[in-house]
C-alpha cells in the first residue's frame, strides 16, 4: 500500500463506521463486509472481491492502533492544508522560503525528528511522497521491499482440545505469489521492462506553487517496470487467490477469544519484501458439564439431603477421567469441594484445580415414609437460629 492510497482513501467509509469508532466497533464491521464480500460466497462477481479486497486493506491500517493514528494524523494533515503555502516566492509580497517536508522533523537541521508524528517511521511515510529538501540530491527513490498484509483466520474449538491442546489443519484462501510469472506479471518467456516515465523509479515529480511534490508513477503504478505481454494467470497482477493448509498448534489452555499469532504465514510481500503474519482467532464451544475460570476447571454436582447431613464419598468426572472426594457431614448446600491438578495446564507446567460446587437438591415430593421420618426428624433437631431476623419482624408488628 502506497503513501498516497493513505492520502486518498477513506478507510473509515470503506468498513461504513465513524472516525471516532472504538476498536471493536471496526472490527465488527470488518468482519460484516468480509462476511457479505467473501469471494467463496459471491463465486464470479469480480465486484464483491473488490470489496473484500478494500475491506482488508482498511482493516489492516485501522485494525493496528499505530497505524491508525499515523493514517488520521496523515488525512489531518493534508486536509487541513498544513502542507500548502502562500502565493509567491522568496522575496515577494506573501511568499515564503521552499516548503521542505524535512522541516516538520527537523531534518533540516539534523534534528532529531517529531514525536508526534511518529519519529523516523512517520518521516519515511513523507518520504515516498516529498522530494528531497533544498540541497539533497535531486530526484525521488524508487520504492523498496513492501511487507504483506496480516491474515485473520477464525477456528472453533472443542472445549477438551483447548484445555488439553491439539494441532489442526487450518484451510485458508488467500492472495499468493503467481506460480505461473513467479510474481513479475509477465508472460511466461518475456520480462518486465523499465518504464519510460518514471525510468525505474517508481515516483514521477510534480511541481505545485513553490515546492515538489512527488507521487507514485501513475503509468506503471509506482512498481518501476511494465509488463507488454502480461501473465495469463494472474493478468499482469503477479498475485492470484491461493487455497492453502496450515497445520496450527494450539497450546494447551488455549482461552476463548484468544489470538495466536503465526510470523510470517500471512500474505506475500511485494518486491521481495517480508510476509505478512496470520492472527488465529480462537473461539472455545461451551462443554455441557465443565466450566472454566482462569486456570481452573468447574463442575456443580447435586447431591441429597440426607447425603449433605450424614456425608460421604462423592466419584465426580474430569477431562481425562475421575476422581472421589469427601462431603463432610453437615455439609451446606453451595460449598465448593477442590480437586487439585485437575484443571487447565498451565505454561509453568503446573495444573489449576477442578472446583466442585455442592447443589443439595430438595425432593418436590416425599413419600409418607419419608415425611413421617423427616417429621420425626425435625422434633430431634433444633430450629435455625433466626433470633436477628425475629427482632426487626417485631420492630415493625
Amino acid at each position: 500500500m502506497s503513501s498516497k492510497d493513505w492520502i486518498e482513501k477513506d478507510f473509515y467509509a470503506v468498513l461504513g463506521v465513524d472516525k471516532a469508532a472504538s476498536a471493536d466497533d471496526v472490527k465488527k464491521a470488518y468482519r460484516k463486509v468480509a462476511r457479505a464480500s467473501h469471494p467463496d460466497h459471491n463465486p464470479g462477481d469480480p465486484k464483491a472481491e473488490e470489496r473484500f479486497k478494500a475491506a482488508s486493506e482498511a482493516y489492516a491500517v485501522l485494525g493496528d492502533d499505530a497505524k491508525r493514528r499515523e493514517y488520521d494524523e496523515l488525512r489531518s494533515l493534508f486536509g487541513s492544508g498544513a502542507f500548502r503555502r502562500g502565493a509567491g516566492g522568496p522575496g515577494q509580497p506573501g511568499g515564503g522560503a521552499p516548503f521542505d517536508v524535512s522541516d516538520l522533523f527537523g531534518g533540516a537541521t539534523g534534528g532529531g525528528g517529531d514525536r508526534r508524528f511518529g519519529g523516523a517511521g512517520f518521516q519515511d511515510l513523507f518520504s515516498s511522497i516529498f522530494s528531497g529538501g533544498a540541497g539533497g540530491p535531486a530526484g525521488p527513490t524508487a520504492r523498496g521491499p513492501a511487507r504483506g498484509r496480516d491474515v485473520e483466520a477464525e477456528v472453533a474449538l472443542d472445549f477438551g482440545d483447548a484445555v488439553r491442546g491439539v494441532t489442526l489443519p487450518l484451510t485458508l484462501r488467500a492472495p499468493g505469489v503467481c506460480d505461473t510469472c513467479h510474481g513479475d506479471g509477465a508472460k511466461p518467456g518475456t520480462s518486465p521492462r523499465t518504464c519510460p516515465v518514471c525510468h525505474g523509479a517508481g515516483v514521477t515529480n510534480r511541481n505545485q506553487g513553490s515546492f515538489s511534490f512527488s507521487e507514485p508513477c501513475r503509468n506503471c503504478q509506482g512498481v518501476g517496470t511494465v509488463v507488454d505481454e502480461k501473465c495469463p494467470e494472474c493478468q499482469g497482477t503477479g498475485g492470484v487467490t491461493k487455497t492453502r493448509t496450515l497445520n496450527v498448534r494450539f497450546p494447551a489452555g488455549v482461552a476463548d477469544g484468544q489470538k495466536i499469532r503465526l510470523t510470517g504465514r500471512g500474505e506475500p510481500g511485494a518486491r521481495g519484501g517480508p510476509a505478512g503474519d496470520l492472527f488465529v482467532h480462537v473461539k472455545v464451544r461451551p462443554d455441557e458439564l465443565f466450566g472454566r475460570t482462569g486456570d481452573d476447571l468447574t463442575l456443580t454436582v447435586p447431591i441429597t439431603f440426607a447425603e449433605a447431613v450424614l456425608g460421604t464419598d462423592l466419584r465426580v468426572p474430569t477431562l481425562d477421567g475421575a476422581v472421589t472426594l469427601r462431603v463432610p457431614p453437615g455439609t451446606p448446600g453451595g460449598r465448593i469441594l477442590r480437586a487439585r491438578g485437575k484443571g487447565v495446564l498451565r505454561r509453568d507446567g503446573q495444573a489449576g484445580d477442578l472446583l466442585v460446587t455442592l447443589d443439595v437438591v430438595v425432593p418436590a415430593k416425599v413419600s409418607d415414609e419419608a415425611r413421617a421420618a423427616l417429621e420425626s426428624f425435625a422434633a430431634q433437631t433444633p430450629p435455625a437460629a433466626r433470633e436477628h431476623l425475629e427482632a426487626r419482624v417485631r420492630r415493625f408488628s
